[in-house]
């Protein structure tokens, strides 16, 4: 009967009173009274008969799950949990320390999983239905939220939370964690004071954009930077940021506003720095030729499984967007406007780490020269699947090492030593 009666109070809130979730802030107390309220209603409609213990835990267990996230509460607030993965209602898979596992939790049913959906999207004014089946937001904490319905997903409603991480703030965390080490560090730290424009790669997962976040505090406070994504992920704590979130289409399929479209208004905005959440089309010439043209220092986030696929990834959105451009000029931008490419990857054991700092050298033969600086060498790996390995330097000087001096940042040739 408990059952029941929760999922009747659910639809009801969902049909007659949605608007509580688009509050700033849910009040417990303010939904205590509504679920008591519509329980009471039930009760003396259905003329039912129920012990005040299970009245209470009716409306006990509703507000937990209205003022938070239902059964997924607890692994939320996990610290050491990175990911959760709901296939369907009764299909929790959770990332902890990198390894990926199925949970004995599970939701009700398929409305208190669809109670949860509503809840995320509505602060965000996204919606998915048979229109949109899909959505993508962020949750106040910066963690990054993918919706996806039937019938495009075949066993349920499936929901993706990469949650954003309070324990990697600095440099430090990413040393501590054995992302990279004191030399590579130092060497990206100068980059971002130095002005290098950079690309972040990697899988999804490999914490690429974790790391772009971090690398993001060396900025000069009093700098003017520009954030653009599609939905917002980036936690900057300068003074003098503005966020861009690109906008999906309307019910009526109007209204679109893309990450190229907020790149272009981007350049009007004077900014001193441009970070890019993740270059996906046509916008990868847009900010080709801003870095051109005199807008240093830009970060971006690219898909791409090495240096070269970046390079292939590039030329790939260029020539498909429809744009008349040659592919030689393209190569062209490309060498002009990239310094530096940072390989990111999540390995057997699930610890994160930049593998590969790569340098874009220019042209020989038409095709784009890139050279390792420095790279992560695999040298066991265990039979407890434990990865050993090190960074090391490869001997290579950056063709971009004039910048350090003319922005007046101190590098020593000497941490380009190989080995």
């Amino acid at each position: 009967m408990i059952k029941k009666l929760k999922e009747k109070i659910r639809q009801k809130l969902l049909e007659q009173y949605s608007g509580i979730f688009y509050k700033e802030a849910i009040d417990k107390e303010e939904i205590a009274q509504l679920v008591k309220q519509l329980l009471n209603e039930i009760i003396h409609r259905e003329r039912l008969i129920m012990p005040d213990s299970d009245q209470n835990k009716v409306i006990a267990d509703l507000v937990d799950e209205l003022t938070g996230f239902g059964p997924i509460e607890n692994i939320m607030n996990d610290p050491d949990v990175s990911e959760i993965m709901i296939n369907g209602p009764k299909k929790i898979y959770i990332e902890k320390k990198g390894k990926k596992a199925l949970s004995d939790l599970v939701f009700d049913d398929e409305q208190q999983l669809r109670c949860l959906v509503h809840k995320i999207l509505a602060p965000t004014r996204r919606r998915v239905d048979e229109v949109c089946p899909y959505a993508e937001v962020s949750l106040k904490d910066g963690s990054r939220v993918n919706i996806i319905i039937p019938p495009l997903s075949t066993d349920g409603i499936a929901v993706t939370i990469r949650k954003f991480s309070k324990e990697i703030k600095t440099l430090q965390d990413l040393i501590k964690l054995n992302t990279l080490d004191e030399r590579i560090a130092d060497f990206l730290s100068s980059c971002i004071k130095a002005k290098v424009n950079i690309l972040f790669a990697g899988a999804t997962g490999s914490g690429k954009t974790t790391t772009l976040n971090v690398l993001s505090g060396c900025i000069s406070n009093d700098e003017r930077i520009i954030t653009i994504e599609d939905t917002t992920e980036l936690r900057l704590n300068q003074e003098h940021v503005v966020r861009l979130e690109a906008r999906p289409s309307n019910i009526e399929g109007k209204n679109e506003v893309t990450i190229g479209d907020l790149f272009k208004n981007s350049l009007r905005m004077r900014p001193t720095r441009i970070i890019l959440g993740e270059i996906r089309g046509r916008e990868a010439l847009d900010m080709l030729q801003a870095m051109c043209s005199g807008h240093t220092g830009s970060l971006a986030v690219l898909h791409a499984n090495s240096p070269s696929e970046v390079i292939s990834r590039l030329e790939t959105m260029i020539l498909t967007s429809g744009l008349p451009v040659d592919l030689d000029i393209i190569y062209r931008q490309i060498a002009a406007a990239v310094h530096l490419i940072i390989q990111q990857e999540q390995l057997l054991d699930g610890s994160r780490k930049i593998t590969r700092i790569t340098q874009v050298n220019g042209l020989k033969d038409g095709h784009i020269v890139l050279e390792d600086l420095f790279i992560y060498e695999i040298e066991e790996v265990l039979s407890s699947e434990k990865v050993k390995g090190r960074f090391r330097a490869t001997g290579i000087i950056p063709v971009f090492y004039s910048l350090f001096e003319k922005r007046g940042v101190k590098v020593s040739k000497n941490i380009f030593n190989e080995g």
